[in-house]
């Protein structure tokens, strides 16, 4: 059994003796006050009264303590409010004195004696004087008895406070994931490779008088993979790894961020070659002098440090700095100049190819039905990250064990994908007025989509409630987009207000139901005007109003840069360019009115119809040719 060790007290031994001198004296004093009180009650008396006893020779002896006056009878009469025997009395002067009662009293020869008026001593001076500042000397030694037990029960001893004081890294150790574990990224992982041979062979690179690179930054969407390549990066290299996220520097102790960083890059030279991870580098590296605590804020005497181990006087041979940061753009310029991160690594979110090696990589130990097919999963997914893929497989899996299935079904992938995308299904009383309202609108977005030239193609169309959405259609795209043609965007808007045209068309009025859809065709007529100079009445002119994050996805707010008249202009061209894509809708609702209802009804029956019965409802492929000419 370990025996526990003897801790010291949290306070030095001089400090106990001064506190039990202090006691002591106070002891004293108080005492000393007490011995002289007299044994026989004293009791105030008008002062007046004491010349009527002085003047019939009543008193024996009298102490004068500046305006107090004590004194003894020569027997014990009725003194007091309430009369009571006594000889002890005391009253008290004039303010302004009195000349005539020394004489009288000498008259009657009493014993007086004049004495030091009370707190006027020495020792009282000397503690009035000194007591506030030992009272606030003892309150200081609470607050550090009280810090001093806390950080005690906190840390244990001295050697936890010091376990404190030291980076939370991970203990070093080689990863077991290598390359082959990272499905796609082939670009991201092209230049990691590069590290990889020079960990390995780094003579190979000093004889051409290469260096290695101080650090490399990987920037990515969420859930790209960029803490999965670090490892990789290590387990193919075969070095120690240490692992910490930025946020793990940060202490309500000041100076703790500082240490650690110092005891992470110790450690990693000593186990060199070797790899520091830094995950969400942004919690630290904020760029400085926007903070309220200035240049002694922890955070940037942290991100200090960081800077001074990357390129610093010291060496840091064979040892290579990975950082991981979705939000590049508000870190500090001193971290991304050469020398510190010198490669920067963009992961971008899994396109098609991609995401079908993520689905392989996550199905490894998914037991799968015949009916799955991963490249229809992996084309229903665009925009998927890794993260995504991998929780879609999970969700689909869950979903078979809920209902005792033995295998994965495509089934359960096509739950789980709109499980993520719209949420999960709703049970709501919906009115039957308001379902055919709700089957009307999904399908005046399909029937759109259906005939409209350049539309992706759809995928299924539902009525049931699912997250904050009461129906959706969606579509999928055959391949690929980096770029969207201006006939395509204007076919999108198209199709968007494709459901609030069949509601005006066949229910002579619109509903609320179309907010989101407005929305969305506002923001993107907007992008068309003002981004992609695709009006010709405005032109090729950059008249945003906010810009776009490259990796979160959302729109970041700034200032306008133009003026009132540009703004009129582009208010304008938006609405023209929405007018005219409804009118497309409507003119298409209107020649296929047929299709529609028959469409609505199949709707309003199964509430989910697939691509394959679409088509049944509305006709073969010939006839969509057909009609596209006429529409022409």
């Amino acid at each position: 059994m370990n025996q526990k060790t003897e801790q010291k007290p949290p306070y030095p031994d001089w400090m106990r003796y001064m506190l039990i001198g202090l006691v002591a004296v106070l002891a004293y004093y108080w005492l000393a006050q007490g011995l002289i009180t007299t044994p026989e009650p004293s009791y105030e008396i008008p002062y007046s009264q004491l010349k009527t006893f002085a003047h019939k020779g009543q008193v024996q002896e009298v102490v004068i303590r500046g305006l107090e006056i004590e004194g003894v009878l020569h027997t014990p009469m009725s003194i007091g409010p309430q009369q009571e025997e006594a000889s002890n009395f005391s009253t008290r002067l004039p303010g302004f004195g009195d000349e005539t009662l020394m004489p009288m009293l000498e008259a009657q020869n009493v014993n007086i004696t004049i004495a030091e008026e009370r707190g006027k001593g020495i020792l009282t001076m000397l503690l009035r004087a000194f007591l506030p500042w030992v009272l606030l000397l003892l309150f200081f030694y609470f607050i550090y008895s009280r810090t001093a037990k806390s950080l005690s029960g906190r840390f244990g001893g001295a050697d936890d406070l010091k376990k404190f004081l030291e980076s939370p890294a991970k203990e070093a150790d080689i990863p077991e994931v290598t390359f082959a574990d990272v499905a796609g990224q082939d670009n991201a992982k092209r230049e990691i490779t590069e590290l990889v041979e020079f960990l390995k062979h780094p003579e190979q690179y000093g004889k051409l008088g290469a260096e290695m690179p101080r650090g490399v930054l990987l920037m990515g969407a969420p859930g790209t993979g960029k803490t999965l390549l670090a490892k990789a990066l290590a387990g193919e290299a075969g070095v120690p790894f240490f692992s910490i996220s930025g946020s793990e520097f940060i202490e309500v102790f000041v100076g703790v961020g500082a240490s650690r960083v110092r005891n992470l890059f110790d450690a990693a030279k000593k186990n060199a070659p070797s790899i520091i991870f830094v995950d969400e580098l942004d919690s630290v590296g904020r760029t400085r002098g926007t903070g309220l605590g200035g240049g002694h804020d922890e955070r940037e005497q942290t991100l200090n440090q960081i800077l001074a181990e990357l390129d610093g006087f010291t060496g840091r041979e064979n040892v290579i700095v990975l950082a991981a940061t979705n939000r590049p753009d508000v870190l500090d310029p001193a971290l991304l100049r050469p020398g510190r991160f010198d490669r920067h690594v963009t992961l971008d979110l899994p396109d098609r190819k991609d995401r079908i090696a993520l689905l392989k990589v996550h199905t490894r130990n998914v037991p799968l039905a015949d009916d799955v097919e991963l490249d229809k999963i992996a084309a229903g997914s665009p925009g998927f990250s890794g993260a995504d893929i991998k929780n879609l497989v999970n969700e689909a899996a869950m979903l078979a064990a809920r209902y005792k299935r033995e295998r994965v079904l495509m089934l359960d992938f096509d739950e789980a994908r709109d499980k993520l995308l719209l949420g999960t299904v709703r049970t709501l009383a919906i009115q039957p007025e308001e379902r055919h309202r709700l089957a009307v609108h999904e399908a005046g977005h399909t029937i759109v989509a259906y005939f409209i030239p350049h539309a992706d193609p759809l995928y299924k169309v539902s009525i049931i409630p699912r997250g904050r959405a009461l129906g959706g259609t969606q579509q999928i795209p055959e391949e690929e987009r980096h770029t969207l043609p201006e006939e395509y965007l204007r076919d999108r808007i198209a199709v968007i207000l494709g459901g609030r045209s069949a509601e005006k068309e066949l229910l002579d009025s619109v509903s609320s139901g179309a907010d989101d859809d407005i929305r969305s065709v506002t923001a993107l007529a907007r992008a068309m005007v003002a981004r992609w100079g695709m009006s010709h009445e405005v032109g090729p002119v950059d008249l945003r109003e906010s810009e776009e994050h490259p990796f979160l996805g959302r729109e970041i707010a700034q200032p306008r840069r133009y003026s009132e008249h540009s703004a009129q202009a582009v208010d304008k061209a938006v609405h023209d360019l929405i007018i005219e894509s409804e009118q497309v809708a409507l003119e298409i609702i209107k020649q296929h009115r047929t299709q529609l209802n028959r469409l609505i009804t199949k709707l309003e029956d199964k509430e989910t119809l697939y691509r394959e019965d679409i088509e049944k409802c509305i006709g073969p492929d010939a006839a969509k040719k057909k009609q596209l000419e006429k529409v022409k």
